[in-house]
């Protein structure tokens, strides 16, 4: 089975970096020449006496910034449980180390730009959602790890990972070529992982949820949407449910994506910018490549599209549904479910009108069942793909339901649950279970949007409620904020991470110090100006009423038009990427 070491030790002298492996046994170790970046293996014995050594949790990878190569460790790790006998761990704290020894032969711009990558860098790793194993492979499903090759199963790590969800996949790519180094370096995933240890019927069993983002077509909420033109969609995230119990164990894959064709929604300062389908691409070809891969690796697909049916988001719906019915596909059923309209005025009862729909093709599709022998008794024949706008809160609570429905089943093939019995009627084991869907659902949203998710309360209690919906409305405008303020450099820092953007040292430019438009600060100080001499008018009136109301009327009115010749050229305001090419973000 391959695995990578466990523990390591991180010794610095001027010329190299020793990374030392540090279990039982193991004699290995990883230098890394900081001049030439170089990178070897040899033994403890070469290591020359150092004045730093610590010990690290792992290797993330290495990077070029302005200043030259980084190398990027993990510094401490949080343990999140086991799956399969295999201990999961969190990444909690990382450390970025430049290889060169000092800054000195850097100007004053290029120490501002290199400053500016690494607080990208450090931005997308304190996302809190990085997980890693040194003797599993989180990358793939317990399905798709079950119909493997002796030949896969002897493979390392690195080799054998499912590259949609390996985040650190470009931070290792020195280390990738040369297979006698992998046993230093393991594969990182992002998303969201909870298990845990559970008891119905005086029956202990494991739980697991595992949320994997993919790394193609990574971004925020308004700078990624649609698909690129491989067919990845924007904010793609597999979900498994995993039950072990008794030797058994049961998995159910779920997945959510952006709507698979070309559009896009730009910040422009409005709360809610209006879609825009692309009208100049082949759209159809991009669908299919999309699908084709998503039937490869899961079989057949039910389209869960949960966007409004009217206003601004129908033409997504429509267009959605127009290319299902184009590409013919008998695999792909597409159902379109209007979820405000049917769940308006607190109706979430409605939901079931939702799975009664899909209940037939759900049982039909099934889930992946293994028995304490290890014979494979299941095999999960096809796959529930939602979608909303931003595929997060909506999409959530529909995934959260339809994982409810098939535990109910796999509980029973277990011998857990009773003929008859209810997982509602478990209360302890349905406060587990509603709580890890909201916490998957927030790990989500922040990923994508910046905040947490919407409707949570609704996920972790089965009913809306009043401080529900006040939560929302403060997420709401949190996110209204971060993503026309923020999101560009949000986007940047994925980009640099995932290897997007390349930084050239030779290069003594970079998109970082693009000038803005005289607009972007003559506008808003005109504006600031003439609202306060609207306020200083209204408190302090002239000698005669007419007199204050013309003052008012003046600054009032100039203050307006600032602000809708603002609004007007709303996308000129905002925080956009400065790294990648627009068309590439389209």
């Amino acid at each position: 089975m391959a695995t990578t070491y466990e523990s390591f030790c991180l010794h610095t002298t001027p010329e190299k970096f020793y990374i030392e492996a540090c279990d039982d046994g193991a004699d290995a170790v990883l230098a890394i020449d900081r001049v030439s970046t170089e990178i070897s293996l040899t033994v403890r014995k070469d290591i020359p006496p150092s004045d730093q050594s610590q010990p690290i949790c792992g290797i993330m990878g290495t990077i070029r910034m302005v200043a030259g190569m980084y190398l990027i460790v993990i510094t401490k790790k949080k343990k999140v449980g086991d799956l399969l006998g295999h201990a999961v761990w969190k990444a909690v704290d990382f450390d970025i180390i430049s290889y060169k020894k000092t800054m000195l032969h850097l100007t004053d711009n290029q120490m501002q730009d290199n400053k500016a990558f690494l607080s990208m860098m450090n931005h997308v790793l304190q996302t809190d959602s990085f997980y890693f194993a040194t003797n599993y492979d989180l990358t793939h499903s317990l399905q798709r790890l079950a119909n493997t090759s002796p030949e896969f199963q002897e493979m390392s790590l690195l080799e054998r990972a499912d590259q949609r969800f390996v985040w650190n996949g470009h931070l290792l790519r020195d280390l990738f070529p040369q297979t006698e180094l992998h046993k230093f370096a393991f594969p990182v995933v992002h998303g969201f992982i909870v298990m845990k240890s559970c008891c119905i019927n005086g029956k202990l069993f494991e739980w697991n949820l595992i949320s994997r983002r993919s790394c193609f077509r990574a971004g925020v909420r308004y700078y990624v949407r649609g698909i690129d033109t491989e067919g990845h969609a924007a904010n793609f995230v597999e979900t498994e449910q995993i039950v072990q119990h008794n030797g058994g164990k049961a998995s159910f894959v779920q997945t959510r994506g952006s709507i698979p064709f070309y559009w896009s929604q730009r910040p422009n300062l409005k709360y809610k910018p209006k879609p825009q389908i692309n009208k100049t691409v082949d759209h159809l070809d991009g669908f299919q490549r999309h699908f084709e891969s998503q039937i490869l690796i899961y079989g057949k697909q039910v389209l869960l599209n949960l966007i409004n049916q009217k206003g601004s988001e129908k033409p997504l719906e429509l267009a959605f549904d127009k290319m299902v019915t184009s590409l013919g596909n008998s695999m792909i059923k597409y159902v379109a479910f209007d979820f405000h309209k049917e769940c308006s005025r607190m109706r979430w009862h409605r939901l079931q009108i939702l799975l009664d729909i899909v209940a037939e093709t759900q049982d039909e599709f099934g889930y992946f069942l293994v028995d304490a022998d290890g014979n494979v008794l299941v095999q999960q024949e096809g796959i529930f793909r939602s979608n909303c706008m931003d595929c997060l809160d909506r999409t959530n609570v529909i995934q959260s339901l339809l994982a409810r429905r098939s535990l109910q089943s796999q509980l029973q093939r277990l011998n857990v649950l009773h003929v008859g019995q209810q997982i509602e009627d478990q209360m302890d084991f349905e406060k587990i279970y509603k709580n890890a869907w909201a916490d998957n659902a927030n790990a989500c949203a922040k990923q994508y949007a910046g905040t947490g998710a919407l409707k949570t309360d609704f996920t972790r209690t089965g009913r809306r409620t009043q401080l529900g919906l006040l939560v929302d409305g403060w997420n709401s405008m949190i996110r209204y904020y971060k993503n026309n303020f923020s999101d560009g450099f949000r986007q940047d820092s994925i980009d640099l991470f995932l290897g997007n953007y390349s930084v050239d040292e030779v290069d003594l430019t970079t998109p970082l110090r693009e000038l803005k438009d005289w607009k972007f600060l003559t506008l808003p100080i005109i504006m600031v100006v003439a609202f306060s001499m609207c306020i200083i008018c209204l408190l302090m009136a002239g000698d005669t009423w007419t007199e204050t109301l013309a003052y008012v009327l003046f600054w009032g009115t100039a203050s307006v038009m600032t602000f809708a010749v603002i609004l007007f050229n709303g996308r000129d305001f905002v925080d956009a990427p400065k790294l990648v090419q627009k068309e590439k973000m389209d």
